[in-house]
């Protein structure tokens, strides 16, 4: 499993946009948006291709400037505790 947040930038008036379609990939979680057009995400994907994937259509979403990882962890066994 990967964890990972991203800060994504916006176009400040496609805000709602990038926001909904953020909302509509799978494992992508919204948790702030600003009115200047910056998103605070977080992606849970099954492996590293998946979350590589996540983030090229992020990148090609309406209204997407730029999308930058600020922290990844990989899971091995995500039901254990550490």
């Amino acid at each position: 499993m990967n964890i990972s947040s991203a800060i994504i930038h916006s176009r400040p008036g496609d805000v709602a946009i990038v926001q909904a379609g953020l909302t509509s990939l799978a494992g992508v979680e919204v948790h702030a948006v600003s009115p200047e057009g910056k998103l605070i995400v977080t992606i849970v994907t099954e492996d590293d291709s998946s979350n590589v994937a996540t983030y090229e259509l992020i990148g090609q979403l309406d209204g997407v400037m730029s999308a930058a990882m600020v922290y990844h962890q990989t899971e091995s066994e995500p039901d254990k505790e550490i």
